[in-house]
Formats: C-alpha cells, structure tokens, sequence
C-alpha cells in the first residue's frame, strides 16, 4: 500500500536524478515505466526512508509540465525523517560529494533535531531531521 501523500518530482533527465536518488538515499526501484520515445522516464516509483517517491522527465508535449530553468530555485522542499542524528550526517556527505549542494551543514537544532538541507544536481530542495 502507497502512503497516502507522496512527492512527486518533474526531474530531467530522470535517469540521472533515479542514479542520484539510489546511490544518496539507498532508494530501491518499485517501478519504472520508459517513454516510447526510448529517452525519457514516463513514471517511476522509489522507495525512499520507507516513503514513496515519485518522478518523471518532463513532458512539455503533454501539458504544461518543465524542469526548472537553470538558476530558478524550485519552491517545493522533500522532508525525509531519519531515525538516529548519523544518518543526516551520513547523507548530506553522500549528496554533497556526489553533487549536490550544501545549504545548511548538519546542524543540532534548537528545537531538538539534527538538521542539513541540500539541493540536488537537479534543483529540488532536501530537509534532512532526525531526533537527537
């Protein structure tokens, strides 16, 4: 059964970013659907922190579906809940050496958490928590 809210990401290409995806987050494949024109991913299902993630290439023939334009912050952030503060730790050096880009360096919260955020090659904004 799929969890009731899943994000679902518009990422070119979207190989890349199910690459990037495996080797950060150790997500596992549960479907991938291609295209007909061979190239581009038309569905694709993650299992991410035992959440679903969701993605897609963009299909601008279909709608009026894009990726971000280079630059162009993306306003959508995905918020993965770890279970010990190691994890953050461990994942933000894995996106960040692996091209993503650090906003704020794993850090003991105010509010109790062990915190980082990221940006991924491909714009979308990470929150990375768990207890300390």
């Amino acid at each position: 059964m799929r969890p009731s809210v899943a994000p679902y990401l518009t990422v070119s290409p979207a190989m890349a970013a199910i690459a990037f995806y495996t080797a950060v987050f150790g997500a596992e494949q549960k479907v991938v659907i291609p295209a007909i024109d061979g190239i581009r991913i038309m569905h694709c299902e993650l299992l991410v922190n035992g959440g679903a993630l969701m993605l897609a290439d963009a299909f601008p023939e279909f709608g009026n579906t894009r990726v971000p334009i280079p630059g162009e912050p993306v306003t959508m952030s995905v918020s993965l809940e770890f279970s010990e503060a190691r994890q953050v730790d461990d994942v933000f050096t894995r996106a960040t050496t692996l091209g993503g880009k650090g906003e704020t360096v794993p850090t003991n919260s105010f509010w109790g958490t062990r915190l980082a955020t990221f940006r991924d090659p491909f714009g979308h904004r990470w929150i990375l928590n768990a207890p300390l």
